[in-house]
């Protein structure tokens, strides 16, 4: 049974122009200027107040700009006069984001060249293949990935090429087209269902005498577990050779590509960006300042030709085309007076920001040792800026700062802590460069185990469970022990 209730709820929602703002302040250098240009092409009482004397200098400005905002909008009559009090339908509202409030779709470079489909799809056309199998073998190549591997198996491909194309085959027939076909296809190793049928594919095509070629191949067909856990004395042993001869066979598996389809666009866009820094970090006689690139910083200001057309208008209340023109200005006046507003609410969060993160890491600009990092979090910075923890991640969020020691990502500058031995607070990303510095300097033939790494940095005073190790290992993508060895 329908019933139809009043109920009545209290609830917060954020006005569009808030919204607007979090997405300007989360914007890198490169968006936030593309951002600015989209927005000076929409609307004309919007104009930049550029010195010409600077205008390609990329020099950085400082801190010290007007809160209250670039340029207000101030006039010599009310705006409101020039709408009729009695006309409802002239009720308006700033017209400064988009209707369906979408996120700002950004820009970028598209890489354009051959792909690895169209490359074979030339390729099978010239071989002598008959129609059909022509069809399967395009279908095949149709299910390749970006890598160059067919990941489906062939029982799947049967049924999608009789529903789909209307071409009943047998497994058998579709694996001969693979085998016989494609695979044989350039470059070498497409079409494989997994790495090692990938990499002897490729070791296949190198017709020589050389023994190292043919010690690989029979270790990629008839060793390859051994290979990937890297027995290699087990190896040796199979084989009855000795390490040199071994190590020549590895040289010739190296020089093998586990991913051929990786020098081929493939059929998604790429998006390639630009780093370009956000903050300049400045060291002088141990102090440490801050400031916003030039290009974070725009200099805005209110059309002086609209305010000249409002004007103009305002002479003549009779005209109904003038009212509507009015309306307009009025309309683009206000988006004006709120972007300039936001532009400068942006570039105090952003400062506030920085200034914050520079108090507490203070050490680590002016050394520029990773190991200098203090402990920080999110909520850190919040408590010293007074902003929401979610501000603060958008503002760390794609932004790079140009220090002395070089660009730095400021979400790498953000870690736990854990207490070491005399009590004091030290960053788990200074633990981590004491991990990576032990593994990189340790003898590959006999790489440390996790339990003998807990002991080093124990003797560090880094009081560490193994399990800690291990997650911070996979965190540094560091393989165990025994995938480290080598000859």
């Amino acid at each position: 049974m329908l019933k139809q209730n009043l109920q009545i709820k209290l609830g917060q929602k954020m006005a569009p122009q808030q919204i607007q703002l979090m997405k300007l302040i989360q914007l890198h250098t490169l968006e936030f200027e593309e951002e600015l240009q989209r927005e000076l092409e929409e609307n004309p009482a919007l104009e930049k107040a550029v010195d010409e004397a600077k205008e390609d200098d990329y020099s950085d400005i400082d801190s010290s700009y007007d809160d209250e905002g670039t340029e207000s909008i101030e006039t010599d009559f009310d705006v409101n006069e020039y709408l009729f009090d009695d006309e409802p339908s002239y009720k308006t509202a700033a017209s400064n984001y988009s209707p369906d409030d979408e996120e700002f779709d950004n820009q970028s470079l598209l890489t354009e060249g051959q792909s690895l489909y169209d490359y074979l799809i030339e390729q099978i056309r010239l071989t002598k293949i008959g129609e059909e199998d022509l069809k399967i073998a395009e279908y095949i190549i149709g299910n390749l990935d970006n890598d160059g591997y067919l990941r489906r198996d062939i029982k799947s491909l049967v049924n999608d090429m009789a529903f789909s194309l209307g071409v009943y085959t047998t497994p058998e027939n579709v694996e001969d087209v693979l085998t016989n076909y494609v695979q044989k296809l350039d470059p070498p190793g497409v079409a494989a269902r997994d790495l090692k049928e990938c990499l002897l594919l490729q070791i296949e095509k190198k017709v020589s005498g050389n023994p190292a070629v043919s010690l690989a191949h029979n270790i990629l067909l008839h060793q390859f577990d051994a290979l990937s856990n890297k027995h290699y004395n087990k190896i040796m042993h199979k084989y009855d050779v000795e390490e040199d001869d071994l190590k020549d066979a590895l040289d010739e598996i190296s020089k093998l590509s586990p991913k051929v389809g990786g020098n081929f666009d493939t059929q998604t866009i790429t998006i390639n960006q630009e780093i370009i820094p956000d903050f300049v970090i400045n060291v002088k006689d141990g102090k440490v300042t801050a400031a916003l690139n030039s290009k974070n910083a725009p200099q805005l200001r209110v059309s002086d030709e609209y305010k000249e057309i409002l004007t103009t208008y305002s002479h003549d209340k009779t005209s109904q085309e003038h009212k509507q023109a009015a309306l307009f200005i009025k309309q683009k006046l206000d988006a004006a007076k709120w972007y300039i507003d936001a532009i400068n609410q942006r570039q105090n969060t952003l400062m506030q920001t920085i200034n914050a993160i520079i108090k507490l890491q203070k050490d680590y600009f002016i050394t520029g040792d990773d190991k200098s990092i203090k402990p920080m979090i999110l909520k850190d910075v919040a408590d010293i800026t007074g902003f929401d923890i979610s501000t603060i991640s958008r503002v760390v969020k794609s932004k790079y700062a140009d220090t002395p020691n070089g660009i730095v990502y400021l979400k790498n500058l953000f870690s736990d802590s854990l207490t070491n031995d005399d009590g004091e607070e030290v960053s788990t990303k200074e633990i981590k460069n004491h991990l990576q510095d032990i593994i990189d300097k340790e003898n590959k033939r006999k790489p440390y185990t996790d339990d003998a790494l807990v002991g080093m940095l124990k003797d560090k005073g880094y009081n560490i469970a193994r399990r800690t190790i291990a997650k911070y290992r996979e965190q540094l993508n560091i393989p165990v022990a025994r995938l480290r060895k080598e000859l």
